[in-house]
């Protein structure tokens, strides 16, 4: 990597860190607010659906923010609302009003929205070609870092690790059972005051740092009909089909994954906490693993190879419940590990000045995170939470396709 590019890169390797912490309290929310909110799974899976929709509304203004004003304007806009959303968990934690904390969550993605379009295709151009997709996996390994982190600190700051039968909450009195609530709810308030503050850090030292911005000459694109279609690339089509049925799958897996290890291996929270942090640990191993691998597999090969085994973990899963479940979810965590970021640069590799835009059409695929897990969380209401993990296999069906014959650039 030429030296100019060391700085940039080592701070937006930090990037990675802050969306991985952010998306990964997610799986303690849900289980969290479930409880401080009494939701069904259908509706704490709205969690996710208020997260992830937020990439999807925003990646074009992201875009159109980085093809205007550059990426260094980009991040620090995204890290500013990150911040802001952050904050707003204060006031919805004080309503205990379940409609308050999707909208900081949504403000809080936006942020994030910002940041991954401006960050991805940064780091895939920030050094030789040839060394995108291993440069992008080797930061997203601390994004990984970050996943194997948060559910640790989550369980320990925001569940309580008390959770009320039915049959305990009707025997309360409305005071107690408020007071019950409302001490929940609390919860959240001092771990993402702290997150917010150093976000504002975070960007305060951005903005005093000179980021080269680097450029591709990137023209207006029509988006659809016509000669110039950028859909005219059709790794890029199958990319963005992948990513949104991959980000749906992986946010299926870790969401349910304290309320799996609950309902099918009797584990409480606090202890299902500890066990997704060493699932997501496992998913930051299995980043380094997979960049190292990439010496000698192509990306496309080990992405199909690595889907491959999702789906047979995934068939044990759904088929056999107790701890060797439990075990297979961890080894799900691992495979997945390379997907996102190695679908993103088989996705956007030849676009050239089409990049931006095609990392924001990547990026706004993210919206598969809003919708599979509240298709997990109905099929979980009208059968089980372990009959609802077909969901995440089938998505893993389309990567796999990806992996073997989607990710071919045709010229």
């Amino acid at each position: 990597m030429k030296n100019k590019y060391f700085v940039p890169f080592v701070l937006l390797t930090s990037l990675f860190f802050l969306w991985g912490f952010a998306h990964n309290l997610n799986p303690i929310l849900i289980p969290h607010l479930k409880k401080a909110c009494q939701l069904t799974d259908f509706q704490s899976a709205l969690i996710d659906s208020a997260f992830f929709v937020a990439y999807f509304v925003m990646a074009i203004p992201a875009g159109m923010v980085m093809k205007k004003y550059g990426y260094k304007i980009g991040i620090i806009a995204g890290l500013i609302t990150f911040a802001i959303g952050a904050f707003l968990f204060v006031p919805a934690a004080n309503t205990r009003v379940f409609a308050f904390f999707l909208t900081a969550l949504f403000v809080i993605a936006s942020g994030l929205t910002f940041l991954e379009t401006a960050a991805n295709p940064y780091m895939t151009v920030l050094g030789e070609p040839e060394g995108a997709t291993q440069r992008l996996n080797f930061a997203q390994s601390f994004n990984g870092l970050a996943a194997s982190i948060a559910p640790k600190i989550g369980g320990m700051f925001i569940l309580s690790g008390v959770t009320l039968s039915d049959t305990e909450i009707a025997r309360m009195s409305v005071e107690q059972l408020n007071a019950y609530l409302d001490n929940e709810a609390s919860a959240v308030k001092m771990p993402y005051i702290v997150i917010g503050v150093i976000v504002l850090v975070v960007a305060a030292i951005l903005y005093k740092t000179n980021l080269p911005e680097v450029t591709d000459d990137a023209h207006e694109i029509n988006m659809s009909g016509g000669s110039q279609s950028i859909w005219r690339h059709s790794h890029l089509t199958w990319g963005v089909i992948a990513q949104f049925f991959y980000v749906g799958a992986q946010v299926c897996v870790s969401s349910f994954f304290i309320r799996y290890l609950y309902q099918t291996a009797k584990i409480d929270e606090k202890s299902a906490a500890d066990y997704l942090a060493i699932a997501l640990l496992g998913f930051m191993i299995g980043r380094f693993v997979g960049t190292f691998l990439m010496r000698f597999i192509s990306p496309n090969r080990l992405l199909a190879i690595y889907s491959a085994l999702c789906i047979v973990l995934l068939t044990i899963i759904v088929l056999n419940g107790g701890m060797m479940s439990v075990y297979g979810l961890i080894g799900v965590e691992f495979f997945m590990s390379i997907m996102f970021p190695t679908i993103f640069s088989l996705s956007v590799q030849s676009l050239g000045e089409e990049t931006k835009l095609g990392s924001s059409l990547v990026i706004m695929a993210i919206v598969g995170g809003a919708i599979f897990p509240l298709i997990m969380g109905r099929v979980s209401d009208v059968s089980n939470i372990q009959t609802a993990y077909v969901v995440p296999l089938a998505c893993f069906v389309v990567v796999l396709y990806f992996g073997l014959r989607g990710y071919k650039v045709k010229v």
